[in-house]
C-alpha cells in the first residue's frame, strides 16, 4: 500500500513537472515571439523616422541652396547696379551741374526755348522758374532782352529748390517743361546706362 501511494505521488509530481515545463516553454516561446514582433515594429518605425528625416533634410538642403543662390544673385545684381550708378553719376553730374549753373548757358537755352514758344500761338504768357543762385545774373536779362523777344508776357520766379537750369510753362496750362539739372542727369544717365553696362560687365 505504501509503495502504491509513493508511485502515485511520484507520478503526479512528474506529470506536474512535465506540464509546468511545457507551460513554461510555451510562455517563453510566446514571450520571444512578442519580443521579436516588438523589435520588428520598432525597426520599421525607426526606418520610417530615418527616411522621413532624410527627406526633410534633403528638402531643407535644396531650399537652403536655392535661398543662397537667390541671395548671391541679388547681391551681384545690386553690386553691379551700384557700380553702374557710380560710373554714370561720375560721368554726368559734374558736367551737367557745371553747365546748368552757368548763367551764360542758361540764358542761351532760355532764348532758344522762348523763341520756340514765340512761333506757337499756344501761350500768351509764359511762367519761368530759375535757381535762386542765378537771380542776380539772369533777372535783368529776362526782364529786358528776353521779354522783348517774346510777343506774350513773361513771369519769372526764383527758387532754392532748383539747383541748376529752369522750368517753363504756358501760364494756366497745368503743365511745365523741365530743363533742370535733375532732368538732364536722368536723360543722360538713361542714355549712358546701356553702354556703361556693356563696358563694365559684358565679356
Amino acid at each position: 500500500m505504501q509503495n502504491k501511494l509513493q508511485e502515485l505521488t511520484d507520478k503526479l509530481y512528474n506529470e506536474g513537472l512535465s506540464k509546468g515545463k511545457q507551460e513554461g516553454e510555451a510562455i517563453v516561446a510566446e514571450a520571444r515571439k512578442k519580443a521579436a514582433d516588438i523589435i520588428e515594429d520598432a525597426r520599421k518605425e525607426a526606418e520610417s523616422i530615418i527616411a522621413s528625416a532624410r527627406k526633410d533634410a534633403e528638402g531643407l538642403k535644396a531650399k537652403t541652396e536655392g535661398d543662397l543662390k537667390l541671395a548671391a544673385s541679388q547681391s551681384i545684381a545690386a553690386t553691379r547696379q551700384a557700380i553702374e550708378n557710380l560710373v554714370v553719376t561720375g560721368l554726368t553730374e559734374k558736367e551737367v551741374s557745371s553747365a546748368l549753373s552757368s548763367s551764360a548757358f542758361v540764358k542761351e537755352m532760355l532764348t532758344s526755348v522762348v523763341k520756340s514758344f514765340n512761333l506757337s500761338s499756344e501761350a500768351e504768357s509764359l511762367e519761368i522758374m530759375l535757381p535762386e543762385a542765378l537771380k542776380k545774373e539772369t533777372e535783368p536779362f529776362i526782364r529786358k532782352e528776353l521779354a522783348s523777344m517774346f510777343k506774350g508776357g513773361l513771369e519769372v520766379t526764383f527758387s532754392k529748390k532748383i539747383q541748376g537750369g529752369f522750368t517753363i510753362s504756358p501760364k494756366g496750362s497745368g503743365y511745365f517743361i523741365s530743363f533742370t539739372d535733375e532732368t538732364f542727369n536722368a536723360l543722360i544717365s538713361e542714355y549712358l546706362r546701356p553702354a556703361t553696362k556693356k563696358i563694365l560687365f559684358e565679356k
